[in-house]
C-alpha cells in the first residue's frame, strides 16, 4: 500500500519537501497547481498536518467547499475527490477511466462515502483530475 510520505508534524510540505519526494513527479505537481488556478481563481490550497492520519494533506477548497483532498505518495501524489449521489449522472457521462465510474457508480456496501481517486504521476493524470474539479463544481 503507497502510504502518505509526509508524516513528520514539524516539517512543512514546501517544494524543497515536495521535490524530494515526488521526483519527476513535481512537474506534474506545479503542473496541478496552474490547473487550479486555472479552474477557478477561487479556489484555494492548503497544507495542514491531520493527527488522525499522522500525515500532511492539501486540502483544495472553495469558500466553504472541499474540492479534494492530496496525498503525497513515493515518486508521485494522488488526488481524492468525494462525491455524493448528485454527481452519478455526472460521472457516469464522463470520460473517466471506466474502472473508476464503475467503483464511484457501483460502491462496495461498506463504503461510508464514495470517492473517486487518481494518481498523478505524469501530466497527462491531469486530464481526469480537470474533469473531477469540473464536476464538483457543478455539484458542489
Amino acid at each position: 500500500m503507497n502510504l502518505p510520505l509526509l508524516s513528520d508534524p514539524l516539517k512543512y510540505p514546501d517544494d524543497k519537501v515536495l521535490a524530494r519526494h515526488l521526483g519527476k513527479a513535481f512537474v506534474s505537481w506545479n503542473a496541478f497547481q496552474a490547473l487550479l488556478k486555472k479552474s477557478d481563481p477561487r479556489l484555494a490550497g492548503e497544507w495542514r498536518y491531520y493527527n488522525d492520519g499522522k500525515s500532511w494533506l492539501f486540502k483544495v477548497t472553495l469558500r466553504t467547499t472541499t474540492l479534494c483532498w492530496v496525498a503525497v505518495r513515493d515518486k508521485f501524489f494522488s488526488t481524492t475527490f468525494y462525491l455524493n449521489t448528485r454527481a452519478e449522472d455526472l460521472v457516469r457521462e464522463s470520460s473517466l477511466d471506466n474502472g473508476r465510474k464503475q467503483a464511484f457508480l457501483h460502491p462496495a456496501p461498506k463504503n461510508k462515502f464514495r470517492s473517486i481517486r487518481v494518481e498523478v504521476r505524469k501530466k497527462s493524470d491531469l486530464n481526469e483530475v480537470e474533469e473531477l474539479i469540473g464536476i464538483k463544481l457543478k455539484v458542489k
